[in-house]
């Protein structure tokens, strides 16, 4: 059994869609952000980021329970553990990593801090909303650029590379983005 520490952030919502499309059981530990829970020494024990998500698999390596913090890598564990959405030949394998790494390093940090700036910041933080909206548009224009003429984003399969990007990629409105530039982002996954 896996426990899954989350809330309701796209980096969380990744770990959903992958419990759910491997079938795999877990209880859902919800830790609420936005009391703070997530800076109780209870969960800095789980994640010392102190940030959601994280699971703890009861049934992880060797058969002991086993935590894993990061939602890239929490998505990297759980195909393994599978043998689900990550494929077995190696330049399949690689394509699909180097399409997860930019999302977990790009696409969810840009957009986090475009909202972050946009909506919670206050006034005068207009120079680094506009930095991180200008990233959000290049990262929104690299996967419309990679989605033409391919089903999915590492090639023809549905992989761990299109879980990672779609709970981000679906944000037009949080993200002000304008949908009829991106047909192809909004059919990411088939």
């Amino acid at each position: 059994m896996i426990d899954f520490y989350a809330l309701t952030s796209p980096n969380v919502q990744k770990i959903f869609i992958m419990l759910e499309e491997c079938g795999l059981p877990y209880n859902i530990k919800p830790v609420d952000v936005w009391a703070g829970e997530q800076f109780t020494s209870e969960f800095a024990k789980i994640n010392p980021l102190l940030k959601v998500p994280a699971i703890v698999d009861s049934d992880g390596p060797g058969g002991t329970p086993y935590t894993v913090i990061e939602s890239g890598a929490i998505l990297i564990y759980l195909a393994e553990k599978t043998g689900k959405f990550i494929p077995h030949d190696p330049v399949s394998r690689y394509d699909t990593l180097q399409w997860v790494i930019p999302q977990v390093a790009n696409v969810g940090p840009m957009g986090g801090q475009y909202v972050h700036f946009s909506k919670f910041a206050g006034p005068g933080h207009d120079y680094s909303a506009s930095r991180y909206r200008t990233q959000v548009v290049k990262l929104f224009d690299l996967y419309e650029h990679r989605l033409s003429g391919r089903p999915y984003v590492a090639g023809n399969d549905y992989t761990i590379a299109d879980i990672a990007a779609w709970p981000w990629l679906r944000n037009f409105e949080l993200l002000a983005i304008d949908p009829g530039k991106y047909p192809d982002d909004q059919g990411l996954g088939g």
